[in-house]
């Protein structure tokens, strides 16, 4: 049996080696139409940044190297740009000389990945993505040959982008990001994104929301949607990449309402003789079975070993996506699984949300580090639907520990009961994936009741009372406007001062006032906490630009 591969990298390559292991006898022919295969496309802006210093270890596999211990014919510089799917044969492209050639298959798997989007920056604007390894030897080149302190504009701040300014900025180069959306990493809501908006104007990026790249300016520049003019020897594009389908079109292979060329479960199209894997390709979400798109390496590489499989006679169905994901920016690390509340709330969905904020570890051991944690949650099943967190250390150990919680069909009031290793300087006693299975305990039980941040405007508006039960010092470094402050060791004793009205508790993080919500609930008392705190609440009123002291808030808003 004669396979071909088309496209080198992740899931292209995985395939292709998973093939030989399982079939010694297979005929395996990779086609990739860049100079490289197998490359480290993940560690690539840290080879811009100067954190990978050897531009060989990205390079993982030659075409020689594959030849030799898997017995690949690997041909570097060939495109695929036809399929005749009656004839079974592809027609190749040599890009280097132009010459034409047909080869013939009886699998094909496509693995093209994805394109770069288009038609968002103006006609003359010189632009780089940050994809290959030609993109970063022309990058790095052009930094080195300025002379002084060389500037970037960075369009788009995404994985990619927020990836390419974190390195930038190691380099030395001032970088002005320009997002066209109101936040900074889209993926996340917004309240969770605030955080990593302040670590990037603390580290000196100049930072443009609600902003488009208009015109290069006429001293080299370029001018941006606002009028301004920012300096830039340099502009990287990673507005996103679109899956690449445009062979598999061509072909009458049918592409999904996603957008990505549509599988079943063992990445066959609707042509038996073809199969798809990688970023091209149109996943199956986790939380409701739709297709969806999602470019992660982790789930490129597992479906081309799926697709193997099928091919040589073990079929295993892949499993849906939760997309799980994770960023490092400046220390910073950023992680998600599943469904944001943007997208909930986009599809109508009923959810509930609990905010935490504990620490990296025991907090009397020394370096523990905060975190901010959000969960979602479906009321009526307990089931989670997703996660954010974003903080220092033990960020990726939690959103793991979550994910295959998401995997296994762990309810949210089930993390209560997870024996997780501890030691105090690597967790609390009480583990941060606990608390979080506690607080979502007690809201399915009713033991508490939540407001959300973005929910205070309207509910005070209503007649709700808010009540900061924090000590009277931290009350004095900031507030929300229009509390009352009474300390919740004071507030046995001053119940009597309390409004006769609904009451909204807060604290810092939120455990506090779930304590003062317990007390004045068995007193009688109208009483909801609001969930995450005032460091909840903070965020998410930077993330909208409003300041403390003018918040006009709709308490339906989820910010896009």
């Amino acid at each position: 049996m004669k396979t071909i591969i088309v496209g080198g990298v992740a899931g292209g390559m995985s395939a292709a080696t998973r093939l030989r292991r399982l079939d010694e006898t297979a005929d395996i022919i990779v086609f990739e139409r860049g100079h490289y295969v197998s490359f480290a496309n993940c560690g690539l802006p840290y080879y811009v940044g100067g954190v990978i210093t050897d531009r060989s270890s990205l390079l993982l596999q030659t075409p020689e190297s594959l030849g030799a211990r898997f017995r690949l014919d690997v041909r570097v510089d060939h495109e695929v740009t036809a399929i005749d799917r009656e004839a079974k044969t592809v027609s190749v492209r040599q890009t280097q000389t132009g010459a034409l050639t047909t080869e013939s298959y009886d699998r094909l798997i496509l693995a093209a990945g994805a394109t770069a989007r288009t038609g968002i920056t103006p006609a003359g604007l010189a632009t780089r993505t940050l994809r290959t390894v030609d993109d970063v030897d022309h990058i790095t080149a052009l930094l080195a040959g300025v002379t002084g302190r060389a500037s970037a504009v960075v369009i788009g701040a995404g994985f990619i982008g927020l990836e390419a300014v974190e390195n930038l900025v190691h380099r030395g180069v001032h970088v002005t990001l320009v997002e066209f959306g109101s936040q900074v990493f889209g993926p996340f809501d917004a309240e969770m994104a605030a955080p990593i908006f302040d670590e990037l104007l603390v580290r000196g990026v100049d930072v443009r929301l609600n902003t488009t790249v208009a015109a290069v300016a006429a001293d080299g520049g370029v001018e941006l949607s606002d009028g301004s003019v920012v300096p830039a020897d340099l502009v990287i594009d990673s507005v996103g990449v679109l899956p690449d389908t445009s062979l598999a079109a061509r072909a009458g292979i049918t592409i999904g309402a996603s957008g990505g060329i549509a599988v079943d479960g063992s990445q066959q199209t609707n042509d038996p003789s073809i199969y798809a894997v990688g970023d091209g390709v149109e996943k199956i979400d986790a939380i409701d079975g739709s297709g969806l798109l999602i470019t992660m390496a982790g789930l490129a590489n597992r479906h081309g070993r799926a697709t193997a499989d099928s091919i040589a006679g073990e079929p295993g169905s892949a499993s849906p996506a939760l997309g799980t994901a994770i960023l490092g920016l400046f220390g910073l690390t950023a992680a998600m699984v599943g469904w944001s509340e943007k997208r909930l709330v986009r599809a109508g969905r009923a959810h509930r949300v609990v905010h935490t904020h504990p620490a990296s570890h025991a907090t009397y051991y020394p370096g523990a580090e905060g975190m901010s944690m959000k969960l979602l949650i479906d009321p009526a099943t307990d089931a989670i639907l997703g996660a954010q967190i974003v903080g220092g250390s033990g960020v990726d150990k939690r959103i793991d520990i979550l994910a295959t919680a998401m995997t296994g069909g762990l309810t949210a009031s089930s993390l209560t009961r997870l024996e997780l290793a501890y030691a105090p300087q690597y967790s609390a006693a009480k583990d941060p994936i606990n608390q979080l299975g506690y607080v979502a305990e007690n809201l399915a039980a009713g033991t508490t009741r939540a407001v959300q941040w973005h929910e205070l405007a309207a509910a005070r508006a209503a007649g709700a009372v808010l009540v900061d039960v924090r000590s009277a010092g931290e009350f004095a470094a900031g507030n929300i406007p229009g509390a009352i402050n009474v300390p919740l060791d004071e507030l046995r004793d001053r119940l009597a001062e309390l409004p006769d009205a609904p009451l909204i508790v807060h604290c810092q993080v939120g455990q506090r006032g779930h304590t003062a919500a317990r007390i004045l609930s068995q007193n009688g008392l109208d009483v909801r906490n609001l969930d995450g705190g005032y460091r909840t609440w903070t965020a998410g009123v930077t993330s909208l630009g409003l300041m403390p002291t003018a918040i006009t808030m709709n308490s339906d808003r989820i910010p896009a």
